[in-house]
């Protein structure tokens, strides 16, 4: 009796604490439509000539969450900025391009060293591009490197809360930014636009001699109705696109080896619009990336929004599965609604999420956060 005591408590403070997280993030948000919301298609651009333009973009996902933890610790909970990101853009010459972006990531939340209240400013993208024609450009400098859908999906356009929670699972180890490394990358499209390919080399893991083989990735991705030529690909279009892709990559650096394969709809139907997608990867750091076991990892979500009321109720599945036992095994499944009250430039995301590592106790999180978003 007393462990179902301790347990219906528990569930009670994190309810309590889900409901205070709400109420500071409607706050929150009430205090952001007092000020307002820039329109979705305006865009601040300084023009010099036909040749040289600058523009600025921001991104800043403020965040609150619960976590339960195994009896007797307490609950996690925080009040952060998840992301705050400044942008700059533009053309220096005629097809020749340039995107610069800072993060100040996971402001205020508390970190097995302390409080984060000064993080670091990081250089989270740094490259530039050069087109020569539409089936060939070229990106050099800090990339993505080509990795899955999800990866390469731009963020303030993401249908869920976050990235999948194993898509990255190699971007530490591999010694890159969240899936960007130094390098340079041919890229182009092809059919009309509709297939696109990635090809690129980039420093991966170095050693201190720094004789290490580069890594190499590619991807190709088909888009079967509307074309998506971005240098990130288009989350959620909340109905403004037909998207339905097809896409596979290919990751190696010596003997570590990653690859991928999926599929992602972004369409309107009947009285809404459809989002969703698949994600396949396999990972295996093999005898450079020994702390990297091989594992096969899924990402499944999908959404429906329902315009009358500009809400996206979603859910998501994603399952690590580790190669040779079941010591590591993960698998976490979530439930949220997304509100667009100004498109993708301001919504409000919410999440109860479920957290079930193999032979580990189970814990719950709930999240709110509120975007702003504008490039």
């Amino acid at each position: 009796m007393s462990g179902r005591g301790e347990t219906r408590a528990s569930f009670a403070s994190a309810l309590r604490t889900s409901v205070n997280v709400m109420v500071a993030a409607c706050a929150c948000a009430t205090l952001f439509l007092s000020i307002g919301v820039l329109p979705a298609s305006a865009q601040a651009i300084i023009k010099v000539n036909e040749n040289v333009n600058f523009k600025f973009g921001v991104l800043g996902q403020f965040q609150a969450d619960t976590i339960s933890n195994p009896e007797p610790e307490p609950n996690t909970n925080n009040l952060f900025v998840r992301r705050l990101r400044l942008d700059f853009a533009g053309q220096v010459a005629k097809n020749v391009t340039f995107f610069v972006q800072t993060d100040a990531p996971n402001l205020g939340k508390e970190l097995s060293t302390g409080k984060n209240i000064s993080p670091s400013v990081i250089l989270q993208d740094a490259y530039a591009s050069v087109k020569l024609a539409d089936a060939l450009m070229f990106d050099a400098g800090l990339v993505f490197v080509p990795g899955s859908r999800d990866n390469l999906t731009l963020t303030g356009t993401l249908l869920s809360i976050d990235y999948g929670p194993f898509t990255f699972s190699d971007a530490t180890l591999e010694e890159s930014t969240l899936g960007r490394d130094t390098g340079v990358q041919a890229r182009g499209y092809l059919l009309g636009h509709h297939l696109e390919y990635r090809l690129g080399a980039f420093q991966g893991f170095r050693n201190a001699d720094s004789d290490d083989p580069f890594r190499y990735s590619g991807r190709v991705q088909y888009n079967f109705l509307d074309t998506d030529t971005g240098y990130l690909y288009t989350g959620t279009s909340l109905g403004n696109k037909k998207f339905l892709a097809v896409g596979a990559t290919y990751d190696r650096q010596g003997d570590f080896r990653a690859y991928d394969a999926d599929v992602f709809v972004d369409h309107p139907l009947g009285p809404g619009a459809v989002t969703g997608q698949f994600d396949y990867n396999h990972f295996d750091g093999g005898t450079r990336l020994t702390t990297l076991p091989k594992q096969n990892d899924v990402l499944v979500e999908a959404g429906y929004l329902i315009n009358a009321l500009k809400l996206t109720p979603l859910l998501e599945f994603a399952r690590r599965d580790i190669s040779g036992g079941s010591a590591g095994d993960e698998t976490i499944t979530a439930v949220g609604a997304n509100y667009y009250w100004a498109g993708l430039n301001a919504n409000v995301k919410a999440a109860y999420t479920r957290i079930s590592p193999k032979g580990l106790p189970k814990q719950n999180e709930f999240t709110v956060q509120l975007q702003v978003f504008y490039f």
